[in-house]
This record gives C-alpha cells, structure tokens and sequence, in this order.
C-alpha cells in the first residue's frame, strides 16, 4: 500500500519580520522633542551669542557685570530658597497629620490643599493685594479701624509679602509628594521604636524622617523650580514695589525698545539653573531603593494626637484660610461690587461684572482660547505619554522600559520581594 507524502509549504518571511514595531513611535518622539525643546533651546543660544558684528559674548558680560540684572538674579535665588523651604515647613507637618495621625476633618483638609494646587499663583497674588495691600486692603483697613492706627499692619509689596504668596501655592506641591510617600509606610518600625524606649520625636527624626528624606528632597526641589518659572506673582508684587526677579526682568527687555538679545542671554542662568536642579535630584535620588523590605504588607496605625487634635485641625485651617478662604473670599466680594475697596452694601452690589465677563467679545475669546488651549495641550501630552510609555519596547533599546521606572531607577523595584518604595506608588512617576 503506498503512503501518501505530504508536502507542507513554508509560508515565505515577510519584509518586516525582524524589525522593531517600536520604532516609528520613537522615532516620532525624538522628532517631536527635537521640535519642542532643542530648536528653540538652539535657536535661544543662537540669539544669546548674536551681535551686529557676529558672534559675541558682550551680552553674558553684561548679564553679570550690570548691578541692575545681578539684582534680579539675587532676588531670584533669595524668592525661590525661601518660598521653598516654607513650602516645606508648611507641606511637611500637614502631609503627616493627614497621612499618619487622628486628625479630625482629614478628607476636606486634602481637598483645600488641591483646591490650592490648582489655583493659579497669580490669581493668589491679585487676590492677596486686595487684602494686605497697605493703602486700599481689607486687612488694613479694618486693622485701623479697630486700633485706630494710621500705618499698615501688612505690606505685600515686598519680599516677604512675595515669598509668602508664592509659598501658599507651592506647599501642595512638597506636600503631595511627602503624604504619598507617609501611606505607603507602614508602622512597624516606628513601634518598634517606641517598644524600645523612644520618644515620639526621637522615632520621627531616626525612623520616620530618613525614611521619607528622598520625597522631602524632591518635594524641595520641586518647589524652587516652580519659583524660579513663576511670572505671575513677581509681576503683580515685586514690580509695584520696586524690585524684579529673572521673570519679569526678562520681560522688561522686551518691552521698547527690545533687546532680544539680552533677553536671550539672561535667560539662559535661568535654563542653567534648572538643568541643575534636575542634575542633583538624578544625581541624589536616581540610584537609590529607598526601600522598606519586609515579609508581607504592614498596617499603617494613626497615632493619636490627644489634646493637640484640635490646635492641629486650627492650625491646618489657618493655613487653608491664608491660601483659599480669604483670597477667595475677597475675589467674591469684588465680583459683585461697584469698587471692591467700599463695604458691601446695597447700593455697591452689581452683576456688572458678570454681564462683561459673559457677554462682552473680548472675554468670550479669551475665554474659549483659554479653553482651547488647556483641552489641547493635555490631549497631546497624555496622548504623547501614554503612546511612549505603553508601546512595548526592543531589547536594543532597553532605555525605553527604564525611562518611566520608578525614581530608583529600576523598572521593577518589587522583584522578587515584596518593598515599600518611597516614591508615590500606584500613582504616577515622580515629576521630576
């Protein structure tokens, strides 16, 4: 009987087997970061080193000999150390009230400080001049009213006024960081320490602080590269007292007749200083675990405040009022008023204000750009972060899984063991 043979055709290899399916998207993403970042960094470098005779340096020379620009260099520096570490005196004790203690009132607590995460600082800055302005301010004036005295209370044309406002929107940003890192914590070390003879403040300094240093570092960080960008807030304070930071001086150079090319060459201590900043959180922070590694998931216990839960809870509202109530509560009170500096009474109460903010052209269209804008740039750049970050990545180009690790720099902090890492798990990767 004869066997029939079977004869299997092998399909012929396709022209794209082998090649990376990654690649397009990268290849998008370089173009697109070539596009938006180092043209216009190149093209800012260009103008720094640009003269009528050629390329020079006269303008960096400038920059740093003219005592005028020096000053709003140091006003910089002294704006963004000290708006900084008050962010952290204000974001660090808040973050662990609300994340390891019995705080009364903790859910609305984290809601008013998102509620002052998304105020935009300016707006703080116009609010706060309504109230401690030293002529025309609420505060102010009432002061003289009850005391009779005839000079301001408070005066937020001035440095301090400027680093106080700047602080009450940039604490959030320290304070996300550092309650992030308290939840994934858990409270065995910190009894352990207490079984053993310590006092609460000896466990928070040796368990608790170097435990959540790396989050207190990047929350720190991140505040001064927020001063540093801020325009807003120096353009409504610091110019009607006298003074400029980096911001505003670079936007009084292009006012006429405009010196492009000064404004070019100072900004780029600007650019340096950011570079920087990164440079020592990559540096500091990028190698690290920071870990807590133990045999199963710990329990996080609340520790009970006692008689400090009510001056606590005060003193969480007295923050939230400095930064929500009484802003918002003065921009209400001028929205409805004929002059926002009179008492609120019948005769000064209008909807004017709303009739031109709705009906009026000009504030139609800036509104729909404003608008615009916002739904636009974050449907590219979720968009853009979801394609680079989900598309799978090619064993030739490793980089791609890594570039959205965790802050240790290890794709997979939990490998093998279970771990606590102190950046946000379950949230996204560290802004910076």
């Amino acid at each position: 009987m004869a066997r029939e043979l079977t004869v299997t055709a092998r399909p012929l290899p396709s022209r794209l087997e082998g090649l990376d399916r990654s690649a397009p998207v990268w290849i998008i993403a370089a173009a697109a970061l070539l596009l938006l970042m180092l043209l216009p960094l190149a093209w800012l470098g260009y103008l720094s080193v640009s003269g009528e005779g050629g390329l020079t340096l006269a303008h960096y020379a400038r920059v740093f000999t003219d005592a005028r620009l020096q000053k709003a260099l140091w006003n910089t520096v002294v704006l963004a150390f000290w708006s900084a570490l008050l962010s952290l005196a204000i974001g660090a004790p808040m973050a662990w009230l609300t994340a390891r203690t019995d705080l009364p009132g903790k859910r609305v607590i984290r809601g008013l400080v998102m509620a002052s995460f998304v105020t935009p600082p300016f707006l703080g800055a116009f609010a706060w001049v309504m109230l401690a302005g030293p002529n025309a301010g609420y505060l102010n004036k009432l002061y003289r009213e009850l005391t009779g005295a005839e000079t301001p209370l408070l005066n937020i044309f001035t440095m301090p006024g400027l680093i106080f406002v700047v602080a009450l929107y940039t604490f959030p940003y320290a304070y996300i960081m550092i309650v992030n890192t308290l939840e994934l914590i858990a409270s065995d070390l910190e009894e352990a320490a207490s079984i053993l003879g310590a006092s609460r403040l000896w466990v928070a300094l040796t368990v608790t602080l170097p435990m959540v240093a790396p989050a207190i570092l990047s929350g720190f960080i991140l505040s001064v590269l927020q001063a540093l960008a801020l325009f807003g807030s120096p353009a409504i304070l610091a110019l009607p007292a006298g003074f400029h930071t980096i911001t505003t001086q670079i936007w009084a150079l292009f006012q006429y007749p405009p010196k492009v090319e000064m404004a070019a060459a100072f900004s780029v201590p600007l650019l340096l200083a950011t570079a920087l900043l990164l440079f020592l959180q990559k540096r500091l922070l990028g190698r690290r675990g920071y870990a807590a590694v133990g045999g199963k998931g710990g329990q996080r216990r609340q520790i009970a405040l006692g008689p400090w839960r009510q001056p606590a809870l005060l003193a969480c509202l007295a923050v939230m009022a400095c930064a929500i109530f009484l802003p918002y509560g003065i921009l209400a009170k001028a929205a409805f008023s004929r002059a926002w500096a009179q008492p609120l009474t019948w005769d000064n109460v209008t909807l004017g204000n709303w009739s031109f903010t709705f009906l009026s052209v000009s504030t139609q269209t800036a509104i729909v750009n404003t608008l615009e804008l916002g739904i636009l740039t974050a449907c590219v750049t979720g968009g853009s972060s979801w394609a680079t970050s989900s598309w799978p990545s090619s064993p030739s180009r490793p980089w791609s899984s890594r570039a959205w690790s965790s802050p240790s720099g290890s794709s997979s902090p939990t490998r093998g063991r279970p771990s606590c890492s102190t950046a946000p798990c379950g949230s996204s990767s560290w802004p910076i």
